[in-house]
């Protein structure tokens, strides 16, 4: 896979995107959305990544945050192309926030996403990493929801995000300020899960891919990982109890699950066969089922 704003590594099941625009802070623009989107593609139907990692390139940066060559006219949707090449992506149709997109695509992905932010990011440089099911960082990096600050308002759905990821008062205290602010400080918040010395940051995040891939089932993992964060979505436990129930019946009666118990009482490492691609339900996803949230 060829990108001009990413590079790409895959190595023992573990997807590594680095973001690269070094001469510009790897700062987000349209394209950067558009590959990373197609990247995503690939990773969701490639059996061979269980694990997605994202970082930045050398330099003090994750993401700085949208690229504002464009001065005052940046978030002026009548200034500038702000399409996706796809007329479904176009952002000026409903007015759909690009940054938006690409954060509802990582929310539906079906392998695990860990953000290892190497250095600052503000603006969509951390809002595109709060669907991601775990962010660790640099300990000199620092964050920022600086919207406000910029004269817009927040984006890549990072109002339903971020109170779910930290409670309101804690949001509003980042989003209304629009300060920045240490990776201690996010990591008390609960937004990060650890804050580590920036050499050591790749490899603590490949101890938690191999974690979610080592020993586990990739159709447990992607049924599991659905289901936790559609819960987010529904008012009564009732929904989960049913997805649940249909997870159970499903993997109950396949491979993976015979494999798993077997292995365990014969004491030797599980050797799972159920593939992404081919495995998942038929009816899967289940939240589009009306009698889901009912």
């Amino acid at each position: 896979m060829t990108y001009q704003t990413l590079f790409t590594d895959l190595t023992d099941g573990i997807l590594t995107i680095t973001l690269h625009r070094p001469d510009r802070m790897n700062a987000f623009n349209l394209q950067m959305a558009d590959e990373l989107m197609q990247v995503m593609d690939f990773a969701d139907t490639e059996d061979d990544v269980r694990c997605v990692v994202l970082t930045g390139g050398d330099g003090k940066a994750f993401c700085a945050g949208a690229d504002l060559e464009k001065g005052g006219s940046t978030f002026d949707a009548d200034q500038g192309d702000l399409t996706f090449g796809d007329p479904a992506h176009d952002a000026r149709a409903g007015h759909r926030d690009p940054g938006g997109i690409l954060t509802l695509r990582f929310f539906q992905a079906k392998k695990p996403l860990i953000a290892a932010l190497n250095g600052h990011a503000v603006g969509i440089g951390i809002t595109m990493t709060l669907p991601f099911d775990v962010r660790i960082a640099a300990e000199e990096a620092k964050l920022g929801f600086v919207f406000t600050q910029r004269g817009i308002v927040p984006e890549a759905c990072s109002t339903w995000f971020l109170p779910r990821l930290v409670g309101i008062s804690k949001a509003l205290d980042w989003t209304l300020s629009g300060r920045v602010f240490p990776a201690r400080e996010a990591l008390e918040a609960g937004l990060l899960s650890r804050v580590v010395p920036r050499a050591e940051l790749l490899g603590a995040a490949s101890e938690i891919a191999r974690s979610f891939s080592d020993q586990t089932s990739a159709v447990s993992v992607a049924l599991t990982r659905q289901a936790m964060w559609r819960g987010l979505t529904v008012d009564h436990p009732m929904a989960a109890h049913r997805v649940e129930s249909r997870g159970m019946f499903y993997m109950g009666a396949h491979a993976d699950a015979r494999e798993g118990v077997e292995s365990f009482l014969q004491k030797r490492p599980a050797a799972f066969s159920m593939k992404v691609s081919e495995d998942l339900p038929d009816d899967f996803p289940w939240w589009d089922d009306p009698d889901f949230a009912e």
